[in-house]
């Protein structure tokens, strides 16, 4: 009735004030008062224009326009007019187009309408922006607290500037392991081939045809900022940043959810935004709403999605777990967009099918680890110093990929090192976390000059620290990770306490409106906590401590109830143990619990517990299964907590130099695992060389997915170990970029078990495949992957006979390969016709800048083909065709294609058939083409004809950076001729013209020319009959020039007077680094004259003085010169 009177009152004119009754007022003072007015009486329909066009279904628009056509405010041709417009949105526009110039009557009309209706699209439409602007002030104030909290003044580690990765799935790692064995191989960086997603995208499509998602996983491990991510997404939408086109955000999280039983969505939506007063307004299917759920690893409840009750009433109340179930079914307001974020084991719970996105939160990388300490911690260079000793001690590094845990590490460190007594800094995390406890138990206490004693802490702290260990080992086996005040209480903990120094440095509080929980700082500190409660309970505990409220067997004795811990943990398919075992282990180590001696009843400890844990760890080592399980790669970490580290830092010297062959037993292979995960080193080179067979690679296969670069060359593999790494190569962790397989004997079969992995792998960028034998059958299955391979970049054929049926499957790819970066295929007998098919690839592609075709027979006819492709290709940046039967016919076409083609930047010409008009040719076309920067034609036929025209040509070349002419029978005359060209040319860098008989005379010219040139770095003189006229002549240019940084006088017979001459000029020239003068019969004294420069010169860091015999006398006078001034230079003696 209220309603409808409402309505008469809108459309009975005669009731409202005229309009001659607002006009008698002054103008000059009300003009803005009268257009707010005309504003008001005219505005409706504009003012709701949006909420008209998102809000309006077909079913009400034929409401309105019954009702207008009715009221003779639409003719029936208006009527027809907008149910004509099209979609729906057209329809709307076309209404509001024919009410707006109909003036007043129109859109009071409309207005009237929806005003009296009792519909929910009527309510959205009047009541929208005041709910949206009144929620939005709610939500801001409601998370405003936490924004210091959440924000890192470093402008580039801010959440602003930061990116989620967009992943295909949750990975076996992800699903089955412990968050830091995910970030120890990921080491908190960011995989090349995931697209990185920003905050502001992530409810968007990812494509024009692609629809928005409906459910967004985002997963992290503990401490990456998941809940940080979700409070900043809510502040950027209430204050209109993002998603702008979502009409309502309703965040959740999962511990306020712990608190209830049976609900209804609505009362759920009710009870947490009390001021949202119709909450089906909210959910309705017209309006664009997101619930968030944070955190469903703190959800007490286990979602079960095959058995849960069907629920699609938001009216109706069901359990709690069964409301989540639903709505991420999408039984149950199947219209709201839905964001989950979870650490990734729990995540994996929800069907891959109700997901439609998946992203991930990547955690700092070294490089931001490093410019988060500089930033925070820059006072008196601690920033610094902090990182030093992470660099020194991986397993720290690895811990601060989490920036909760960053925090941790840096505060604890800065502690130690602030304070007086100079104690060693940790190298374990055990040591590191008893540090941490010790802080915040002495955070208040005076710290005089005198070190404040443990033993006189309050004794409350050492109850509160027992209590909160209980509380952490029953909760770490259950999986239980928030705690309520009851929670609390019932493991003896005042609450009050909680407000300590160190019950607030461990334990964080979060309110809501709903419930109040604690949860640890972080999940390590949990597991941390817990290990001390069991270390220190186990010692007098006489049952299973696995056992809390049941009775057990009898157990005594510390011995056997460590034993148990690693049975439980061996046992544990997640691996959740992992780390508290870890830090069991280390709490043996006396140095790791000294700081906790007044916070623990710790008593005495003569080492034995430590020696007899390292042989129980090394005796479970030996005795574990076939594979290297991650479980079995945590002895290792357990290892260094108990800093029992000989069998890893043998591992890992072996590693690093390539000596591991015949010693790969099964512990080496779990220290090796280890290593891949902790040491960048170890993984990013992983150099695997002659050390491997079936049995290792089955060993340590699952391992090897953490590698970044893995060299498996010379292993005698054959294509069993193929079908394992292929198995290897498709597995969603790999994390293999590069691997080589060089000087195996892997057949086709091989070959086609690689090629099946190449069809879903989608990190591996580099294959080297050098000295196999895989044939033209093997390169076909190769072939085939590579034409959908959307990754590799570089493949090495070499050696493998893959002949001109092989070229041509290549040929093949690189027609619709739009990757493939470098080709290899030297040595593979392809002849002309497989260089005709590659010629023919290389017009249509443009990506390839790499060919190797070195030592394939192609002759003339071949290299033709070639040239003709140059003249069309501008992409190829190298080509190498050394050893290929090359004559003047082949080198003139390709001159005639270098003068048109402006992409080559190398040509390899070595060892073919070039003659003096091949090279004339080479000379014209340098006249004009100025790309081409690296010339080799060593071993060719060009005398002295051929080079002094080259040499003619390099006078007005300025694009040759490097030219080869080794072993081409130049002499004097050739050389004069190069020479003359390096007092003009500007950008000549480096020429080599070993084994050419130039002789004294010619090396004379070369010199005169270094006193003027000033950029030629590289001048390779070996084996030219130099003499000790030459080598003096070269050592006064060497006095002059200050460019030249590396020259070879290998084998010239130089002398002693040849070396006094250059040791007086070393010590006036600043610019060469290397020096090579073997087997130059210097003697003893000249070597004395070498020694003498060395000690004035700091710029030499090599030099090669061998076969020059100097004898052991000469050998001591240098070494001493060396230690004594020139440390930094290497001299082979």
């Amino acid at each position: 009735m209220e309603r409808k009177t409402h309505y008469d009152s809108i459309m009975d004119r005669s009731k409202r004030i005229t309009w001659q009754d607002d006009c008698y007022v002054d103008l000059q003072s009300t003009c803005s008062a009268s257009s707010r007015a005309e504003t008001e009486e005219l505005g409706w329909i504009p003012k709701h224009q949006d909420q008209l066009q998102s809000f309006i279904t077909p079913s009400f628009l034929e409401e309105i326009l019954g009702h207008l056509t009715k009221m003779d405010v639409l003719s029936s041709a208006e009527e027809t007019k907008i149910k004509e417009a099209g979609q729906l949105q057209d329809q709307v526009n076309m209404l509001t187009t024919i009410l707006t110039d109909k003036d007043i009557q129109g859109s009071d009309a409309l207005q009237g309408f929806i005003e009296s209706s009792s519909s929910q699209v009527a309510q959205l439409i009047i009541n929208h922006d005041s709910m949206v602007k009144q929620h939005k002030e709610v939500l801001l104030r409601r998370y405003e607290q936490y924004r210091e909290r959440d924000s890192v003044s470093c402008p580039k580690l801010n959440i602003s500037s930061r990116t989620l990765l967009l992943v295909d799935g949750l990975s076996d790692l992800q699903q089955k392991e412990h968050d830091l064995m995910q970030v120890g191989v990921t080491r908190g960086g960011k995989r090349n081939h995931l697209r990185q997603l920003g905050l502001v995208k992530l409810f968007e499509p990812l494509t024009r045809v692609s629809v928005p998602p409906r459910v967004s996983l985002t997963v992290g491990v503990a401490g990456i900022g998941k809940t940080t991510w979700v409070r900043h997404f809510i502040r950027q939408w209430s204050q209109g940043a993002i998603c702008t086109d979502v009409h309502f955000v309703l965040p959740f999280t999962f511990c306020e959810l712990n608190s209830m039983e049976k609900l209804s969505a609505e009362k759920l939506v009710k009870m947490s935004f009390p001021h949202l007063t119709d909450p089906s307004l909210v959910l309705n299917s017209s309006c664009r709403t997101l619930i968030i759920l944070d955190g469903l690893d703190e959800f007490r409840c286990t979602l079960n999605f095959s058995d849960a009750a069907p629920c699609n009433d938001p009216k109706k109340e069901v359990s709690i777990d069964d409301l989540i179930t639903n709505i991420i079914r999408g039984n149950l307001l199947p219209d709201v967009a839905v964001w989950v974020t979870s650490r990734p084991a729990v995540a994996s719970l929800i069907p891959g099918g109700l997901v439609d996105r998946v992203t991930e939160i990547p955690g700092f990388s070294p490089n931001e680890v490093q410019v988060f300490l500089n930033h925070h911690f820059s006072e008196r260079d601690f920033g610094s110093k902090i990182w030093a000793h992470l660099e020194s001690n991986k397993i720290l590094m690895v811990m601060c990929y989490i920036p909760c845990i960053c925090w941790i590490v840096a505060d604890t460190l800065l502690y130690i090192m602030q304070g007086e007594t100079q104690e060693s800094l940790p190298k374990t995390c055990t040591e590191l976390y008893a540090h941490f406890c010790s802080m915040k138990a002495e955070l208040g206490e005076p710290r005089g000059r005198e070190p404040v004693k443990m033993e006189q802490l309050h004794g409350s702290n050492r109850k509160l620290l027992g209590n909160l260990g209980r509380l952490a080992f029953y909760g770490l086996l259950k999986h239980k990770y928030t705690f309520s005040e009851q929670d609390l209480r019932a493991y003896g903990i005042d609450l009050l306490l909680t407000q300590s120094s160190l019950g607030a440095g461990v334990l964080v509080r979060e309110e809501s409106a709903i419930h109040t929980t604690y949860r640890f700082t972080h999940l390590t500190l949990q597991e941390f906590l817990a290990a001390t409660f069991y270390h220190v309970s186990s010692k007098r505990a006489i049952f299973d401590l696995f056992s809390e409220s049941t009775m057990s067997w009898p157990k005594i004795g510390f011995q056997n109830h460590f034993r148990s811990a690693f049975q439980h943990s061996q046992q544990a398919e997640d691996g959740h143990l992992d780390v508290f075992v870890r830090f069991l282990t280390g709490l043996l180590c006396p140095v790791a619990v000294k700081p906790l001696a007044g916070l623990l009843a710790l008593g005495k400890d003569d080492g034995s517990q430590k020696a007899w844990a390292a042989g129980f760890l090394q005796g479970l080592l030996v005795s574990g299964g076939a594979v290297v399980s991650l479980r079995a790669v945590n002895l290792a970490y357990c290892l260094q907590e108990l800093q029992h580290t000989e069998l890893l830092r043998n591992v890992e010297d072996d590693l690093r130099l390539g000596t591991l062959a015949g010693k790969l037993t099964r512990p080496h292979c779990v220290v090796l695992g280890y290593l891949l995960h902790v040491s960048p080193e170890c993984s990013n080179q992983t150099n695997l060389t002659s050390s491997l067979n079936y049995a290792t690679v089955k060993c340590l296969l699952p391992q090897l997915l953490y590698c970044s670069h893995l060299r498996l060359e010379n292993n005698q593999f054959k294509d069993d170990v193929m079908e394992l790494l292929g198995s290897l190569l498709s597995a969603k962790d790999c994390h293999i970029q590069k691997m080589s397989l060089a000087e195996n004997s892997i057949t086709n079969k091989g070959a086609k078990a690689l090629s099946r992995a190449l069809l879903v792998n989608r990190t591996l960028t580099s294959l080297n495949l050098r000295s196999n034998n895989i044939g033209s059958k093997g390169a076909k299955f190769l072939a085939e992957a590579l034409k959908m391979n959307q990754v590799l970049i570089s493949i090495n054929f070499q050696n493998n006979a893959i002949e001109e049926e092989g070229a041509q499957a290549l040929a093949d790819v690189l027609q619709c390969n739009r990757k493939l970066v470098s080709l290899n295929i030297r040595k593979n007998k392809i002849g002309a016709g497989g260089a005709k098919r590659i010629a023919d690839a290389l017009k249509i592609n443009r990506t390839l800048t790499k060919l190797i075709l070195c030592s394939n027979q192609l002759g003339d006819k071949g290299t033709v083909a070639l040239a003709e492709a140059l003249t069309l290709n501008h992409t190829l940046l190298s080509l190498q065709l050394q050893s290929n039967s090359i004559s003047n016919r082949g080198m003139t076409a390709l001159t005639k294609a270098l003068r048109l083609n402006r992409g080559l930047v190398s040509l390899n010409l070595r060892e073919n058939s070039i003659g003096v008009e091949g090279a004339k040719n080479m000379a014209h076309a340098l006249h004009e083409n100025h790309s081409l920067q690296d010339l080799d034609l060593t071993a060719n036929l060009l005398h002295d004809e051929g080079v002094q025209a080259i040499a003619g040509a390099i006078k007005f070349n300025h694009g040759l950076i490097s030219l080869h002419l080794q072993w081409n029978f130049i002499k004097t005359k050739a050389t004069k001729a190069l020479a003359h060209a390096l007092l003009s040319n500007s950008t000549m860098q480096l020429l080599d013209l070993q084994e050419n008989a130039i002789g004294n005379e010619g090396v004379i010219c070369l010199a005169e020319a270094l006193k003027t040139n000033t950029c030629l770095r590289t001048l390779c003189l070996q084996g030219v009959s130099a003499g000790t006229t030459g080598a003096i002549a070269m050592a006064a240019a060497l006095t002059a020039n200050q460019t030249l940084q590396t020259l070879d006088l290998r084998g010239n017979a130089v002398g002693m007077e040849g070396a006094k001459a250059l040791a007086n000029a070393l010590k006036n020239n600043r610019s060469l680094k290397s020096l090579n003068l073997q087997e130059n019969s210097l003697g003893m004294d000249g070597a004395i004259f070498i020694a003498t420069a060395l000690k004035g010169n700091h710029q030499l860091t090599y030099i090669n003085l061998q076969g020059n015999g100097i004898g052991e006398s000469g050998a001591k006078v240098i070494s001493d010169a060396i230690r004594a001034s020139a440390s930094g230079c290497v001299v082979d003696i």
